[in-house]
């Protein structure tokens, strides 16, 4: 078990990642790359990426093993910038840092002669480990990014529900099980026992799509503390099926309905121009145009039917119609589900720019779309 010790102030210095981590979700990527579990969420994903490699997993695999330690090096702090400024860090570490952290990696493991270069401070292996990245982000990760980025902003939004009614304390618990909010403690269910004193450094907590089971953190204590944590999966593959979670099922509870103060609260919503707003209406209907314009930062079914004022059977229907399109994402929180757009929403909410990148919805992963721009985080 891991115990991460917090104060005061590591409690007002807690914070969520913005966006998905372009190389923590690459490291932890090829974890699931080579394991045969969660073939409902992964399998589809794995196919087509094992297709796409032309030698990098060969290379990659003495560094990251399939099990327990890798180097902390290879997740640097500006990895959830995006991949290109991930890289120019990992460019610049220092020999010591590189030494250090390779000597974590298993003595039994007989390492290739590039890692022993490597950890001797030798700048032409380092070369090669960016380009080996570059090129395996690029193959395994990128082409689905718009996907990855869906769930992580479905996680935020929930997080974000949590400590708007609770506080940090109401974030922390929010959680999913394999962390437990006992204060001043959190408990995370962890391969070895350890703990981590925050010391008012305060703790980024980062959702991540490829991350399976137990969270993730540094093996040196002093690095800036990070909490990566895997997101919820459909139980029966991507996307959901409308009747998982918009119809409850016998013996299941109705949602709750929000708290009096959540009704005034206002919303974030993505811009929408005038005229677009006009011309979805008259694509998709009036009342399924609202729909989508008021799923906006998030609201639950309950929400939604109220502010658009439909019944909540309509409301659930119209939000599984437009998930199945890939134009909205849903949440199992408790007894209720959260509605968030998917970037594909609201590019289509907003009036795509020309030029702007547009992914087709994930059916249950996204295809790969070629094109001379690549996905947002994607490396160059």
């Amino acid at each position: 078990m891991l115990r991460v010790h917090f104060s005061e102030l590591d409690l007002a210095r807690l914070r969520m990642a913005v966006r998905p981590d372009a190389l923590w979700e690459t490291v932890l990527s090829f974890h699931r790359l080579r394991e045969k579990r969660s073939e409902t969420v992964y399998g589809k994903w794995r196919s087509e990426a094992r297709n796409r490699l032309n030698g990098e997993a060969r290379l990659l695999a003495p560094l990251i093993p399939s099990r327990g330690y890798f180097p902390d090096f290879l997740t640097p702090a500006e990895g959830v910038i995006g991949c290109d400024a991930a890289m120019s860090a990992l460019r610049a570490v220092p020999a010591e840092r590189l030494r250090a952290d390779l000597e974590g990696l298993p003595a039994a493991r007989a390492l290739p002669g590039w890692i022993r270069d490597l950890a001797q401070g030798e700048r032409k292996p380092l070369d090669r480990l960016i380009t080996t990245l570059r090129a395996y982000h690029r193959a395994v990760v990128a082409p689905y990014w718009s996907h990855i980025q869906a769930r992580i902003e479905a996680d935020r939004a929930a997080r974000g529900r949590a400590l708007l009614d609770g506080g940090a304390d109401g974030l922390l618990a929010s959680l999913p099980p394999t962390m437990r909010w006992r204060a001043p403690v959190l408990e995370v269910d962890y391969p070895v026992d350890r703990d981590l004193w925050l010391r008012g450094r305060g703790l980024l907590l980062l959702p991540s799509f490829f991350c399976r089971g137990r969270p993730v953190t540094f093996r040196n204590p002093e690095l800036t503390p990070v909490l990566v944590y895997p997101v919820e999966h459909a139980r029966r593959g991507l996307p959901p099926r409308p009747e998982q979670l918009s119809h409850p099922g016998p013996g299941s509870r109705p949602e709750r309905p929000s708290r009096p103060e959540q009704r005034s609260r206002p919303e974030q919503r993505p811009a929408v121009a005038p005229g677009p707003a006009r011309t979805l209406g008259k694509l998709v209907g009036q009342t399924r145009s609202a729909v989508l314009l008021e799923v906006g930062g998030g609201c639950t079914t309950s929400e939604l039917a109220r502010r658009v004022g439909v019944s909540l059977a309509s409301a659930s229907q119209h939000a599984s119609v437009l998930r199945e399109a890939g134009l909205v994402h849903t949440l199992r929180q408790g007894s209720a589900v959260l509605h968030t757009l998917t970037p594909l929403g609201a590019a289509l909410l907003r009036g795509v720019v020309p030029g702007e990148r547009v992914f087709e919805p994930p059916a249950p992963l996204p295809a790969v779309v070629t094109s001379r721009r690549g996905p947002s985080g994607a490396c160059g």
